[in-house]
């Protein structure tokens, strides 16, 4: 078990709303990661859940028991902290069987759970060691272990790979994705890495100043995000200011300098003013003389190497500039010279003016 349903949550520190009005369903055994800029609200949110915070309005069900008001040690949740909390003076099997000792597990109940757990994080061996003499990647795997090994309904990780280095982040981000998925714990993980967010979530929740932006899986919020907080916030993005047309039972945009482009048919209305998002890797670069027409021009203002692709800053006529990612090598165009880019329209999302953004405009404007 481990479902968890979130009900108006609010938490005010004095005139600050940390969390605003958060509804939430987190399935039995998913993996749900919170993201967000500094301040959004994230570790606030893991606290509430967890019952080292109580919210200031709201409700918390944990496998439909209201757990408002009921300490931590009785949720039945494991935790890995960004900084482990390890006890240095403890071995590596102490520190594991720590929280079944203090639950009353017999010796012999402890001895066996603890060495199965330590199989699962692939410790084995590393029984009697102190602390001090592992590696930040064995120390992280103590720390699950210990969250683990009392069968927990459900796991909260905060930061729990943020003092590893990337290339051993990356491989402990597939370890502990295939370990929660044969455990079918439900998990819930706050990070500020997006891609460790797209590595190991099934849904991914975007928090901005306490209140949630958009919550969907991976492909969703990367491929058609609900707004353009969402847009720009994950990974590397174009925004292109348009005006939707219906030509021939067609959505075109029209850009500023007069551009049509095709975004597919999302249903929108001819008139609707917003942003047509086009992610770096999905844009074609060509000469111009490659292409009799169609396409957006622009000119090379700048020419960056990246190992596995180039990255092009162009700057159209219009005064927007487009970021574009290139696998070919060497470089294919040089800063000063005339492209023209062009990318499928269903590798392209439309994101109309929010109701905010429509306000303020008509305020400029008058």
């Amino acid at each position: 078990m481990g479902e968890i349903i979130l009900e108006g949550l609010t938490k005010v520190y004095g005139t600050v709303k940390a969390v605003d009005g958060v509804n939430l369903h987190i399935r039995e055994g998913e993996f749900l990661t919170i993201l967000g800029p500094s301040g959004s609200g994230k570790t606030t949110l893991l606290s509430i859940i967890a019952g080292f915070e109580e919210p200031t309005e709201g409700k918390i069900f944990i496998n439909g028991n209201n757990v408002n008001g009921v300490p931590p040690h009785k949720r039945n949740i494991g935790l890995v902290f960004q900084s482990y909390a390890l006890f240095p003076h403890m071995t590596v099997f102490q520190n594991i069987a720590f929280p079944l000792t203090i639950r009353r597990y017999s010796k012999s109940q402890i001895e066996v759970r603890v060495r199965e757990v330590l199989k699962m994080v692939d410790l084995a061996g590393y029984e009697s060691r102190k602390i001090q003499q592992l590696s930040g990647g064995q120390q992280q795997r103590v720390a699950l272990a210990r969250a683990i090994v009392f069968n927990p309904d459900i796991l909260l990780l905060d930061e729990p790979m943020a003092a590893l280095d990337r290339k051993l982040r990356q491989a402990v981000q597939v370890e502990l994705r295939q370990l929660q998925r044969n455990l079918g714990i439900t998990t819930i993980a706050v990070t500020h890495d997006q891609e460790e967010a797209l590595t190991m979530s099934d849904r991914i929740l975007i928090l901005n100043q306490g209140r949630i932006e958009q919550c969907g899986s991976p492909e969703e919020l990367y491929n058609r995000p609900a707004n353009r907080f969402v847009a720009g916030f994950l990974g590397n993005t174009n925004l292109l200011e348009g005006v939707v047309s219906v030509e021939n039972g067609e959505e075109v945009i029209k850009l500023r300098d007069g551009t049509k482009v095709f975004a597919g048919n999302q249903g929108f209305q001819s008139g609707t003013r917003g942003w047509i998002m086009v992610r770096p890797e999905h844009i074609q670069i060509n000469c111009p003389e490659q292409l009799s027409d169609g396409g957006l021009y622009g000119r090379v203002k700048s020419v960056i190497y990246l190992g596995s692709s180039i990255r092009y800053q162009i700057e159209t006529g219009f005064g927007q500039e487009i970021i574009v990612m290139d696998s070919h090598y060497p470089p294919r165009f040089h800063e000063g010279g005339d492209v023209v880019v062009t990318w499928d329209s269903d590798r392209s999302w439309f994101i109309p003016e929010s109701e905010e953004e429509v306000t303020v405009r008509e305020e400029v404007i008058s």
